[in-house]
C-alpha cells in the first residue's frame, strides 16, 4: 500500500507535526508519536488518532506523527488531509468553532493593514492577531509549495475555526482559476470574512468566483456576507481595473500587487516607483470611482523600516487607504504612517459638526460654508474620526467641543 505524509518536520519546525499513514492489508490500527511533550499530551493525541480513525472507518491503518508542538486543530487537518489522500470520503473531522470567531464585517470598515501568513505553516498563524492588524490574510497561493497546496486546505480550514483572530478580518487568498474555486469549498462555510482573488484581469473572473460563493452560501444556508478583495497584478488587469471594481457588490476594496505587475511589464521594481505610478494612479482612480476602498501592495524590505514609512507616505498621496504587509513589526509603521493628519482630524470634525446642525434644524441639505455635503462624504468624515481615535490622536470625547 501507498505511504501518504503530510505536515512539515526539521529543526525549524515549531507548532506543527508531521504524518505517515499507511493502509495495511489486514491488522489493527497501529499508532506511533513521537514528541518531546508526549508526557503531557500523549494520551489526548491518541484519543484523538482513534476517534478520527474510528471517524473514517480505518481499522487497518499504520500511523505515525512526529510531533513538534502542533495544537490539536493543526493535528486534525495533518490527520485528515492524509486519509482523505488515502481514501475516498467527504466526511469532514472539525475543530469546534470558537465563540470569538462568529462574526461578520462590515463593507466600509478600516483595512489599512493586512497581513499575509502562509497557509501551511501553523507557527506564524497562532499569535498573528495579537498583533492587531486590520485583516489576517491565510495564503492559499503563492506563498503554499504547489504539492503542499491540498493539504493547506484543511489547515487553513481549522484555522478559520480554531484560532482567535482577535477581531481581525479573516481573510483567505484563493489560487486562481478551477483550484480557487475548489479552495472555496473548504473556507466559505466557515465564517471566513474575506476572499482575495489574485492576478485578476477581466470581470468575468469575480463573477465566477461570486456565483460559486453565493452557491455555497445557498447550500449551507449562510447569511453573513463573504467579500471580495480582487488583486491587479498585470498590465491588462490595471487597463480593466474600473470593469473589475464594479463586477460585483460584494467587492469592498481592490488592491495592486506590484511584484507581479512589474515583472509583467519586463522591468524591476524600484523603492521610489516610478514604474508603477501609472498603474497605482488607474487602481486609486477606479477604486474611487466604484466606491471602494483602494490598497496598495506589500513592502518587501522587511528590515528598512524607514523605506517602509516613506513608502506608506507615498502610498497615502496616491489615495491609498492602505497596504499588505509581510511580517507584524511592519503593521505599527503602516497604521501612524496612514493615520489621519491634524488638518485632516479638524476638517472631518467640521463636515461632521456640519451635518449635525443640519439634522437638528431639520434640514435635508448639509452645507459647509459654500460647499454641499453627500452622505457619503460625512461617512468618510466620520471614517477618519475614527481612525484618529484609533491611533490615539483623537479624544472619544471629541464632540464635546459641538455640544
Amino acid at each position: 500500500m501507498e505511504v501518504i505524509t503530510t505536515g512539515n518536520k526539521g529543526k525549524s519546525v515549531r507548532s506543527d507535526c508531521f504524518v505517515t499513514l499507511e493502509l495495511k492489508e489486514s491488522g489493527s490500527n497501529e499508532f506511533i508519536l513521537e514528541s518531546k511533550v508526549g508526557v503531557l499530551y500523549g494520551n489526548s493525541i491518541h484519543k484523538l488518532v482513534v476517534e478520527m480513525l474510528e471517524f473514517y472507518g480505518i481499522r487497518n491503518a499504520f500511523l505515525k506523527i512526529e510531533d513538534s508542538g502542533a495544537l490539536p486543530f493543526v493535528l486534525m487537518a495533518r490527520i485528515e488531509a492524509a486519509i482523505k489522500k488515502s481514501i475516498q470520503s467527504e466526511k469532514e473531522f472539525l475543530p469546534a468553532m470558537l465563540a470569538s470567531n462568529d462574526y461578520s464585517t462590515a463593507k466600509d470598515r478600516n483595512r489599512i493593514s493586512r497581513l499575509y501568513l502562509p497557509g501551511n505553516t501553523p507557527s506564524l498563524m497562532i499569535n498573528a492577531g495579537i498583533h492587531k492588524p486590520d485583516g489576517i490574510i491565510l495564503d492559499l497561493e503563492d506563498a503554499v509549495a504547489p504539492d503542499k497546496k491540498d493539504e493547506a486546505r484543511y489547515l487553513v480550514r481549522n484555522a478559520l475555526r480554531g484560532l482567535d483572530f482577535y477581531g481581525a478580518e479573516r481573510m483567505v487568498r484563493i489560487n486562481q482559476g478551477e483550484r480557487g474555486l475548489e479552495d472555496l469549498e473548504y473556507v466559505i462555510p466557515h465564517n471566513v470574512n474575506l476572499i482575495l482573488l489574485p492576478k485578476c484581469e477581466e470581470p468575468g473572473q469575480i463573477e465566477n468566483v461570486d456565483q460559486n460563493i453565493n452557491l455555497i452560501k445557498k447550500k449551507h444556508k449562510i447569511k453573513a456576507p463573504v467579500w471580495l478583495m480582487p488583486i491587479i497584478e498585470s498590465a491588462k488587469g490595471v487597463i480593466n481595473s474600473y470593469a473589475i471594481a464594479t463586477s460585483s457588490p460584494n467587492i469592498v476594496a481592490m488592491a495592486i500587487g506590484l511584484e507581479d505587475y512589474t515583472a509583467d511589464l519586463g522591468t524591476r521594481r524600484t523603492t521610489e516607483g516610478t514604474e508603477s505610478f501609472f498603474a497605482r494612479c488607474m487602481v486609486v482612480n477606479a477604486c474611487r470611482a466604484a466606491g471602494i476602498q483602494p490598497i496598495d501592495s506589500v513592502f518587501s524590505d522587511v528590515g528598512d523600516s524607514e523605506g517602509l514609512r516613506q513608502n506608506v507616505l507615498r502610498s497615502k498621496s496616491l489615495g491609498f487607504d492602505g497596504m499588505g504587509c509581510i511580517h507584524p513589526r511592519q503593521i505599527r509603521i503602516i497604521h501612524e504612517a496612514f493615520a489621519p493628519e491634524q488638518d485632516e482630524i479638524e476638517k472631518a470634525k467640521k463636515i461632521v459638526f456640519a451635518f449635525l446642525k443640519a439634522e437638528e434644524q431639520g434640514l435635508g441639505v448639509v452645507s459647509l460654508g459654500t460647499k454641499m455635503i453627500d452622505p457619503p462624504v460625512v461617512k468618510r468624515a466620520l471614517n477618519t474620526i475614527n481612525m484618529a481615535i484609533k491611533m490615539n490622536k483623537l479624544s472619544e470625547n471629541w464632540r464635546e467641543s459641538y455640544e
